[in-house]
């Protein structure tokens, strides 16, 4: 039996996991989640199926202890699971602790107190979240425990908080797809994302220019500002880059920086700003964070290991811009994001094979290594060449899928199946994606 208790009062508790109030009412219905106590068992099981560790049918409880302690978590792990359910445990403790998630709700306390909070208050920001809305929203219900990298964002939308799920949407879902293009099976073990900006708010309408709400500098003065004592996003980073079953790899899990440079810059933005010590520097000696740029950096100037990152696209960058033009080496071109996002893929792939090997990840040697394969010279600076027919038929179908969605169902219209079999018989010999959407 695996038996805890969350960290912090039952009213931290209560501030750290949605309100079940604030969920969506369909959601809160179809998932039986009325009180806190269905919530954190809500997401504690969805952390536990994305670490992949079984627990017996119907083991899972929460309770409120005797006091206003708070919450005491109990499952039973079956026999094989014994060990990655006690990592589970401390960590789902470590993370929760008032010195990391706790930390976002300080950051956030502040912000509340200065216009900087939900300026749009009141008012819709696009066609979709009714008014804007504000709410801290930790990194629940994913892996923290199994999780082979961290994927670092701008912030989280404001409908995974209503739904109770980070997970169920269609930026995780193309991303998964191209995890297994590369080959790797179980895309749930790099689920762990954490966002500069640990505020739900509207999906669409509140990042972009002209309308950045959530700027560079929000970050850097309520979630990285150690005069004041909030560093939530270091605090979490230093913790998730390191999990117990990480302890004998040499380096840390890897971090990859999302956001392109036409999408959802600010996470890049930040790295740029809090590590521009550590980063390389253009002819002009400015600190640069450009796509596919890889290397290590020190969360903290005393972390006791380096941790090796890539700055990638945002992974629903390509379905967001990504069009056929007369360049595809240049982005907005499709089949450029489509390769960028491969490498990306395939570079997490040579750290997770390093770290088996028990290795240390060389990050320029892996990125040349994910080049190679998907753009046919070391840097990617190119356009996508594979000397792999089969991996120019992937770039293909994956330019096919983002190009031909279906805005009503939120989804490609083809299955990579499908956009594979039409890549062949309309591709042409360069299996060009750029042939239209008609069946």
């Amino acid at each position: 039996m695996t038996l805890y208790s969350l960290p912090g009062s039952r009213a931290y508790q209560e501030r750290i996991y949605p309100d079940p109030s604030h969920l969506d009412a369909d959601t809160r219905k179809a998932l039986k989640l009325e009180t806190y106590e269905d919530v954190i068992a809500h997401f504690t099981a969805s952390s536990l199926a994305e670490d992949g560790i079984e627990i017996e049918p119907d083991s899972l409880s929460v309770s409120r202890a005797a006091s206003a302690t708070g919450y005491v978590v109990n499952f039973r792990a079956l026999p094989a699971f014994t060990l990655e359910a006690e990592q589970f445990a401390a960590m789902h403790v470590a993370m929760l602790d008032p010195r990391c998630a706790g930390l976002a709700l300080q950051g956030a306390d502040a912000c509340r107190e200065t216009p900087a909070w939900n300026p749009m208050a009141g008012y819709p920001v696009n066609r979709s979240d009714g008014p804007s809305e504000w709410l801290p929203c930790l990194p629940l219900g994913m892996p923290i425990a199994n999780h082979q990298a961290v994927t670092l964002l701008h912030y989280p939308p404001i409908v995974a908080y209503r739904t109770a799920n980070y997970l169920n949407n269609m930026t995780l879902r193309r991303w998964a797809q191209i995890l297994r293009c590369v080959g790797i099976q179980e895309p749930n073990r790099y689920h762990a994302i954490i966002d500069v900006n640990p505020i739900a708010a509207p999906g669409s309408g509140e990042s972009e220019y002209p309308n950045d709400y959530f700027p560079i500098n929000l970050t850097s003065m309520f979630f990285d500002n150690e005069a004041h004592g909030h560093t939530y996003v270091r605090s979490m980073l230093e913790l998730m880059l390191n999990p117990p079953g990480n302890a004998a790899n040499p380096t840390t899990l890897p971090l990859l920086v999302c956001g392109s440079p036409l999408y959802d810059p600010q996470a890049p933005g930040w790295f740029r700003t809090r590590f521009k010590d550590q980063l390389p520097k253009d002819a002009n000696g400015s600190p640069t964070a450009n796509v596919l740029q890889a290397g290590f950096v020190r969360i903290h100037p005393g972390s006791s290991k380096a941790t090796p990152y890539m700055i990638a696209n945002h992974m629903i960058a390509a379905g967001v811009t990504g069009c056929c033009t007369s360049d595809p080496g240049k982005i907005p071109d499709i089949r450029k994001y489509e390769a960028q996002d491969l490498v990306a893929a395939t570079f997490l792939g040579e750290c997770a094979d390093a770290a088996r090997r028990g290795e240390a990840i060389d990050p320029a040697a892996a990125k040349q290594q994910a080049c190679q394969r998907w753009f046919g010279d070391p840097d990617g600076s190119g356009a996508p060449n594979p000397v792999n027919d089969g991996d120019r038929l992937t770039i293909c179908a994956l330019a096919q899928m983002d190009l031909c969605f279906n805005p009503k169902t939120i989804s490609p219209i083809y299955t990579f199946e499908q956009a594979m079999a039409r890549c062949r018989s309309k591709g042409g010999a360069d299996l060009s994606p750029c042939f239209g959407c008609d069946p």
